[in-house]
């Protein structure tokens, strides 16, 4: 009998269509039959030896809620027959209406850094799990309120940081002395990360009923990736990156990237058609993925969602960079083209848009300022021995936020403050974050002009799942003080680095725990609050804030 290895995942969901994500264990016909008729039915595809299919859910009604079973091949395989948890659903928005104030609006859960939580009863060295706590609560309380999406903002699996377990897997498939030891290798070793991180019991129907969007970031291939063009120069130097790096990105397209499209865009996409189209499409998707590394601008990672009045883009700030130090960037030009065309279309048809970036926009001072001093250093502003010091510095301190390409940092807030200026303006610029293992919110204003009618703030929530050692408590709080500050000057003035367009003032935090963030958007109001894990596995409340008022 064909099984369930993998899923469901509810990923798309519009007034009228969805897609789940499955992995079956052999070549099969899966199928999603909701309780109120509506169905959809998918061919599963072959990559390396794995079978998935996506598939496209039509007939829904928008604002209901209808209950889901997969099948496949004609058997039912979900939800299992045990279940401790409700049934998984389908959940349409509602129409939107410009200015409605009083409906439910748009609920949005995001946070990023989920390494993943130990079998049940096993020790769990970093704390609870905040999506495990949220999913029991939701399964507990059928009346709590509800996401209407969950956005993963990277490191959703730790290429490079396994657990004990996929140690021992990993030594039983190849020696740990051999390179790249115990970070995973291939293809095959990225499909025992999703078991480990998905199977979850509670992560698993979460993800079942809660649609979701994600974006990589580092360690969904290694720590820093593409920090600068000496480190992807050393690591193509080494014998297993590239199996590394290609087998990332085309784990990464199976069982992320393809949810994050929209039916119109899975159908527009020649890759995705072509391969459902062949027998084994291994081999077609490692072309794909060879010349994304070998040219950014092959592929595109960013992605655009509506849902109702609240415009998502979420952005690639790490395949889709420019690495050499002449023309260092964040986003390659086509990429910076797509993002001010996705933002300013429509102008006035959103009345909130959030932007998605792994990396913090807006970082503790010192930190913004060292990154910006480190780029000056690495591109020459104080010479050949300042920059090969640079350099160390950057690899050594992670220093390869949007503060370590600059003209990437101005340019976001150049294209913050025109989608939000003017009488079609929307009412919040929310850029939404992860990655520094901590949450704060931090408000900027422009140093020229006015600044943007919209209410502009960096929310940033990290870890979902991981460490927080005393070091980054320290040094973070310390990041935000008035003597950090002072030093950060001192940095810019040695790296003779101009002023940024904007300064920015922390409005709440440093917040450290294992922690999701929450939106809810309704009208032109925006209020947010964070929730921590606590060790009983409840969710508890450590800010809540109005963002509009």
């Amino acid at each position: 009998m064909t099984e369930l290895r993998l899923g469901p995942l509810l990923r798309y969901a519009d007034g009228s269509t969805a897609t789940v994500w499955v992995e079956a264990s052999r070549p099969c016909t899966a199928e999603v039959r909701c309780a109120d008729g509506a169905e959809g039915s998918a061919r599963t595809f072959q990559v390396a030896g794995h079978h998935y299919a996506l598939v496209q859910v039509t007939g829904l009604t928008a604002g209901t809620a209808t209950a889901y079973e997969v099948f496949l091949d004609g058997t039912p395989v979900w939800p299992p027959p045990d279940s401790r948890f409700p049934p998984s659903e389908i959940r349409t928005p509602a129409e939107a209406v410009p200015g409605d104030d009083t409906g439910d609006g748009v609920r949005v859960a995001f946070g990023s850094c989920r390494w993943a939580a130990p079998p049940a009863g096993g020790h769990d060295p970093v704390g609870p799990d905040a999506l495990d706590s949220l999913a029991t609560r939701l399964a507990a309380d059928p009346a709590a309120e509800r996401p209407d999406v969950l956005l993963l903002l990277g490191d959703q699996v730790y290429a490079d940081e396994v657990s004990d377990a996929t140690k021992e897997r990993i030594a039983t498939r190849r020696g740990l002395a051999d390179p790249p030891g115990a970070g995973v290798a291939d293809f095959e070793e990225y499909t025992w990360l999703y078991y480990e991180s998905w199977l979850d019991p509670e992560v698993r129907w979460l993800l079942s009923t809660v649609p979701s969007c994600m974006v990589f970031d580092d360690h969904d291939v290694i720590d820093d990736w593409n920090t600068s063009a000496s480190w992807l120069a050393d690591m193509r130097d080494t014998p297993w990156w590239r199996e590394r790096l290609l087998s990332g990105l085309m784990s990464y397209w199976v069982h992320q990237h393809l949810g994050n499209l929209s039916p119109a865009e899975l159908a527009a996409d020649p890759l995705y058609a072509a391969v459902r189209d062949t027998p084994d499409a291994t081999d077609e998707l490692r072309a794909f993925a060879c010349r994304a590394d070998a040219d950014p601008a092959s592929a595109r990672w960013s992605y655009r969602r509506d849902f109702g009045r609240v415009r998502l883009l979420m952005v690639d700030s790490r395949a889709a960079r420019v690495l050499r130090e002449d023309e260092r960037s964040m986003l390659h030009p086509g990429e910076q083209d797509w993002l001010r065309e996705q933002a300013l279309d429509g102008l006035g048809s959103y009345d909130h848009l959030l932007i998605g970036t792994s990396l913090p926009w807006l970082l503790p001072h010192l930190v913004h300022d060292a990154e910006a001093w480190d780029a000056a250093l690495c591109r020459g502003e104080r010479g050949a021995r300042w920059a090969r010091i640079g350099e160390k510095v950057r690899r050594g301190a992670d220093l390869e936020h949007w503060a370590a390409f600059p003209k990437s940092f101005d340019a976001l807030a150049e294209l913050i403050a025109e989608a939000g200026t003017g009488a079609r303006a929307p009412a919040s610029v929310l850029v939404l974050s992860g990655d520094v293992h901590h949450a704060y919110l931090a408000e900027p204003h422009w140093h020229e002009g006015p600044g943007p009618d919209a209410r502009v703030l960096q929310l940033t929530c990290s870890p979902v799942h991981n460490s927080v050692p005393v070091s980054i408590r320290v040094g973070f709080r310390f990041g935000w003080s008035a003597v950090a500050r002072a030093l950060g000057r001192g940095l810019r003035r040695h790296g003779r680095c101009p002023r940024p367009p904007v300064g920015w003032r922390k409005k709440g935090g440093p917040w450290f725990g294992n922690q999701l963030m929450f939106l809810t958007l309704r009208g032109r109001s925006a209020r947010l609050r964070l929730e921590q894990a606590r060790e009983d596995g409840a969710l508890a409340t450590v800010r809540e804030s109005d963002l509009t008022s």
